[in-house]
């Protein structure tokens, strides 16, 4: 049962139509699983997140997990095109969510669909349309894995450029609070908050962790909100803002947390620390075969849904990283087609030719 490379753009600029913020995912995920009832695939849905078997799925089998995602952020004020509208021109696709990660997800679903059919296949194929990524909801992944055969390792699409990230850095959500007096601007009296909160601003901006990971370098934290102040002619008495902080395989983000804790002077609140950084081992069957294809690996510095899988994955799609959350967003023709080739020799490896499997069953 497989699909065109035609067939499969079209399929990206209708999803584009459609939009797909994420928690607001179920207008596109009808849409796709009215597209899977004309193929009489049949599917199960949790929540705005769908999931398909390979024809001859068989239970005695390990299981390969293809995933991508369906929701998007939102498009800012700088677009000059209508994000909605998935005109092609010059065989770039633009559109949001058409590089992150319509593309992967609509490449991965062809590349499900190639081998859809297939019997005697070392392994099954499961394949899964996720929500609500890009905030990392309890609706997305997490709400799936429950619902999941065992799965031995998984394929995640996002636009690497058709490398392979073999790790990837983790994320805390800091909510910071500096607590001062209030009092009349116009006389020196109060503590004013914002003062003391730039000397922890400070801190953040130049504090360096000793320790770097050889794959994803340093601990990266920035601040990317403040608020303060009710009117002019007073000293604020509190300082809030936001750091996002990207965590590597050196430093658990918990670790994280108590060395900010103990440098800061005000409250440290984070929103969560379950997003840990993630890896594969070097040694895994699904890197040694994209290394045998030449695939070069890298360590991503974004995060994905593998951050929440509790199982081997790595990280793999068609586009370029730089072009997500900006305006104009788009994906070139050409690396949708070369993805889809290059997502069919990776798996004709691990489906189809005899080798020694590094990792044992999962159960």
């Amino acid at each position: 049962m497989k699909i065109s490379l035609e067939e499969t753009i079209k399929l990206l600029q209708q999803l584009i139509r459609v939009p797909s913020l994420s928690r607001e995912e179920k207008n596109c995920a009808d849409f796709l699983s009215d597209y899977f009832d004309r193929k009489r695939i049949a599917l199960q849905r949790i929540h705005n997140n769908l999931l398909l078997k390979n024809r001859h799925f068989d239970p005695q089998k390990e299981n390969i997990l293809l995933n991508s995602h369906l929701d998007t952020v939102r498009a800012n004020e700088n677009w000059t095109v209508d994000p909605f509208d998935p005109v092609i021109r010059e065989g770039k696709i633009s559109g949001l969510g058409s590089n992150d990660a319509g593309a992967s997800l609509v490449s991965l679903l062809n590349v499900f669909m190639h081998f859809y059919d297939l019997q005697d296949l070392n392994y099954n194929l499961i394949f899964l349309a996720s929500a609500e990524e890009e905030i990392s909801g309890i609706q997305g992944v997490t709400s799936v894995l429950p619902h999941l055969e065992p799965i031995s390792f998984g394929i995640v699409g996002e636009p690497t450029g058709m490398h392979l990230a073999i790790a990837e850095k983790g994320l805390m959500v800091l909510d910071c609070k500096v607590r001062g007096i209030s009092g009349h601007a116009a006389r020196n009296e109060g503590n004013n908050a914002i003062y003391m909160a730039i000397k922890d601003i400070e801190w953040i901006r130049e504090h360096k962790f000793p320790d770097r990971s050889e794959l994803l370098g340093d601990v990266k934290m920035t601040v990317t909100k403040i608020n303060a102040g009710t009117q002019h002619n007073v000293i604020p008495d509190e300082c809030s803002f936001v750091v996002d902080v990207r965590s590597t395989d050196v430093y658990p983000n918990e670790q994280i947390l108590e060395i900010i804790k103990q440098n800061l002077s005000g409250d440290v609140i984070a929103r969560s620390t379950r997003l840990q950084s993630s890896s594969i081992h070097v040694d895994h069957i699904l890197v040694k075969a994209a290394l045998s294809l030449g695939i070069s690996l890298f360590g991503s510095d974004t995060l994905s849904d593998q951050a929440l899988m509790p199982f081997p994955t790595a990280k793999i799609g068609p586009g370029d990283s730089s072009r997500s959350h900006t305006a104009d967003e788009f994906i070139l023709a050409d690396e949708i087609r070369d993805g889809i080739g290059i997502y069919i020799k990776l798996l004709d490896k691990l489906l189809k030719e005899d080798q020694k499997k590094v990792i044992p069953k999962i159960r």
